[in-house]
Order: structure tokens, then sequence, then C-alpha cells
């Protein structure tokens, strides 16, 4: 007797319907990673006795990489500041390929600019942390970002004339 069950466990008579979108993580990585302590052993000393300015910068990019797969770009950068001299300068490109699975055309930027970073996100915030203590400092722990809110406010920009 013929199973009537397709390899991903849903009846085959309901092959017809409209799949739900989904999406999966393929693979992430490490695109560039830049640590620079260029005042050490001085900024070190300096940064045990006070606690320095910390600058953190934020940019998120997707690409198409064809057959439904997509690259997410997560770039974060800190510096960090006594005074005027530099303490330690941290940028770090991290990527993700997203593979998606019947989204409609218009959730497919919103979902690659909130939810890919979301989901890359802890992974990167560990290697800065590593980075930051390895050159040592205390490990930057950064705050949880809201890729939402992140994602209006330069659809906003975006919107507004030159």
């Amino acid at each position: 007797m013929a199973d009537t069950q397709t390899p991903e466990g849903n009846d085959a008579a309901g092959a017809g319907t409209d799949a739900a979108p989904r999406f999966r993580l393929a693979i992430q990585y490490i695109k560039d990673l830049s640590f620079e302590n260029p005042n050490a052993p001085r900024s070190l000393i300096a940064s045990a006795q006070n606690r320095p300015n910390i600058a953190v910068t934020v940019n998120v990019g997707a690409q198409p990489l064809g057959d439904n797969n997509f690259e997410v770009e997560l770039k974060l950068s800190a510096s960090a500041k006594h005074e005027e001299t530099t303490t330690f300068l941290c940028e770090l490109s991290y990527a993700g390929v997203f593979m998606l699975e019947n989204f409609p055309q218009e959730q497919v930027q919103p979902f690659l600019l909130i939810e890919g970073p979301r989901q890359i996100f802890p992974f990167a915030r560990r290697i800065i942390s590593d980075a930051t203590r390895d050159g040592g400092f205390p490990p930057l722990m950064l705050d949880p970002i809201d890729f939402v809110q992140l994602y209006q406010a330069e659809q906003q920009r975006r919107s507004q004339p030159q």
C-alpha cells in the first residue's frame, strides 16, 4: 500500500494549498573582525581607574544570493575613549544566510532587516564581548537592540525629502 505522506509529514491531499512562509538560518559567519588597542598599555591602566566613554553604532544590510537565499549582514562598531584618547576600537561584520520559502514579496525586506539581525545578534554580541575581554578590558556586553525600531527609523528617514 502506498504512503500518502510527503517527506515533510504533510498529508498529500493538502499539497495544493498555499504553504505558510518558512525561513531557515543556513549558515552564519564572521565577515570581518578588527580590534585595535592603539594606546596599550596606558589605555589599560587608564580604563582600570576610570570608565571610558563607549559609543556603539549598528548597521544592517541584506542582499539576495539567488534561489530564495539572502545574506543579512550586521555591522557593529564600538569605540571607547578617555577624554580625547582612543582606548579601543572594535568593529565586527557578522552575517547569516537565510533561506526563505513562500514569503510574500512585501514581507521579504522587513523580515531580512528585522528578524535576520535579531537571529544573529546574540552571536555577534558574544564575539564583541570576547574581543574586548581578550584585548585586556572588561567584556563589553552590548544591550539588546530593537531591530523593529531601527527598521522603522530608517524607513522614516528614507521617506523624508533630502
